[in-house]
């Protein structure tokens, strides 16, 4: 007896481990872009697009997501006709191969719009892979999973798109301090984009020596596979209320609290709040390592109290506690009334000039780096122009705070609440796959729960940075206005889900 718990547990360890490497790196293929959203839009948009070439790259970014659920629907549909392993090796490929791309396309000095246009093309092919990476491996690790531990082990799945997002940022962190803030602005970007190749051939070996899953083997052997999966996933009455309910009592809310706490987060941070590059990256390093053991002890505990509440939670926490959150990441870093009081040194200042293109005048850039008697230090620009040997002041142009670094407790706090918006992530995020495959039988599984699932996640989730930063920017709007977004969805969905969604925990997949 005790040979065969533990040639089981040795055989789904293997699964996890195979499954987990493949879906991790596609993670971390989808996640460079988002995390060099700001350098990336430099590249890709004229040099004096100013706010709109970030506005414009992040509608790329999000143009990624709401390609997902076709990708679903493709994918999804292969996955339960010729099974789940040689589906999810495909969108692998497709993943790899855009990413690797995206990193020799030239920059818009070289080849105007066509560079962001062809980055838009690769994101939307990224996209559609990531539609059908994630129900494949999901449904993979569930479908060999023993009954009472399904949560467990599919949580150790939903680990690897956070620990993607940390894969990606220590590499851009790593790559930018070997070659320094220029040269990696200029050309050093494309590195993370361009090593990811070296994964991908490795994850596909990996996978290529994977078997399918058991329960899609005996279905096969016993001829039930589904002769047309997206009829019986969405024609059928019953199953089509249970991808709604799934849609907008789970995976709508779920996808708005990953994509607050781990996307928005740092986007407000560096861009809202003016954090320098590299602190805001460490802050979400330390706040992820913290956070992500409990994707798999929240998962766990879906097995013994159910899925439904761990899940409903999150979005409840999420909703009461994001506003006094990023109110503080104001407050912390409002160095501008900080500096009236606790202002303790300022640097010489470092003056660069610049000609003004098709004109004789000059730009004068005078930057100065001020230490608070807190620790803080940032950096004030101030702009001018000489026209006929008079300086002035550029029309329109201010002070310019940038590159702020916090104090020790201002540090250690903002780690704290990003900390806590990811482990929020990990309540709605450990226990939802095993909640997608019991809601589904195996025959349509695979299409029925990842259009859900992309859609919530993909679109509604996937939208945040972009639609909150858009509401943001809107006048008389404040920095807290984006905010509405998440939290009206997150609201929403907590409603329908404590309606109408059963509190499994454990349901038999084997139909």
């Amino acid at each position: 007896m005790r040979s065969t718990e533990s040639n089981v547990t040795q055989s789904i360890t293997q699964v996890i481990a195979a499954s987990s490497l493949g879906t991790l790196i596609e993670w971390y293929d989808f996640y460079i872009f988002g995390s060099l959203a700001v350098i990336i839009g430099q590249q890709l948009f004229p040099s004096d697009a100013g706010a709109s070439a970030l506005i414009n790259t992040l509608a790329i970014f999000a143009a990624g997501f709401i390609v997902r659920p076709f990708g679903a629907l493709v994918f999804g549909r292969l996955g339960d006709l010729i099974g789940r392993k040689y589906t999810f090796l495909l969108t692998l490929v497709l993943m790899g191969g855009s990413t690797f791309l995206i990193g020799l396309i030239p920059s818009y000095s070289s080849i105007g719009y066509a560079a962001p246009i062809l980055v838009l093309i690769l994101r939307l092919v990224q996209g559609l892979a990531l539609g059908g990476e994630y129900g494949g491996a999901a449904t993979y690790v569930a479908e060999h999973a023993p009954v009472g531990k399904r949560g467990f082990f599919t949580s150790w799945i939903q680990t690897t798109a956070t620990l993607g997002l940390f894969l990606s940022l220590g590499v851009i962190v790593l790559a930018k301090n070997i070659l320094g803030a220029k040269n990696f602005a200029d050309w050093g970007w494309r590195i993370p984009f361009l090593v990811s190749i070296l994964l991908v051939v490795v994850s596909i070996y990996i996978r290529m020596k994977m078997h399918e899953s058991p329960v899609f083997s005996k279905l096969k052997a016993e001829g039930k596979v589904s002769a047309n999966p997206l009829k019986e996933s969405f024609q059928k009455k019953a199953n089509f209320k249970m991808v709604l309910v799934a849609l907008f009592g789970a995976t709508m809310g779920q996808g708005v609290v990953w994509y607050t706490g781990q996307f928005y987060a740092q986007s407000f941070l560096e861009n809202t709040c003016k954090l320098d590059f590299n602190e805001s990256r460490y802050i979400l390093l330390w706040a992820i390592v913290f956070a992500t053991p409990f994707f798999v002890i929240f998962g766990s505990w879906s097995d013994k109290v159910g899925r439904k509440w761990i899940m409903l939670t999150g979005m409840a926490l999420g909703v009461i506690c994001y506003r006094p959150i990023y109110q503080y990441f104001l407050d912390a870093t409002n160095v501008k009334e900080m500096q009236k009081t606790m202002l303790l040194s300022e640097s010489e200042p470092v003056i660069e000039r610049a000609l003004v293109p098709n004109k004789a005048d000059s730009l004068i850039t005078t930057t100065v780096t001020k230490t608070l008697t807190n620790g803080m230090t940032f950096k004030e620009s101030k702009v001018e122009v000489t026209t006929e040997d008079v300086l002035a002041e550029v029309p329109g142009v201010q002070t310019v705070i940038k590159d702020v670094t916090l104090s020790t407790q201002s540090y250690i706090m903002v780690i704290a609440l990003v900390f806590f918006q990811i482990l929020l992530v990990t309540m709605v995020y450990g226990p939802i796959a095993a909640f997608l495959v019991e809601l589904f039988p195996t025959q349509i599984r695979y299409t029925s729960m990842s259009l859900p699932y992309h859609i919530g996640n993909g679109v509604f989730g996937g939208l945040v940075p972009f639609i909150a930063t858009l509401i943001a920017s809107f006048q008389g709007s404040t920095p807290l206005s984006g905010l509405w977004y998440p939290i009206g969805i997150a609201a929403l969905s907590f409603v329908i889900g404590a309606v109408y969604i059963d509190n499994r925990r454990g349901d038999n997949v084997m139909d």
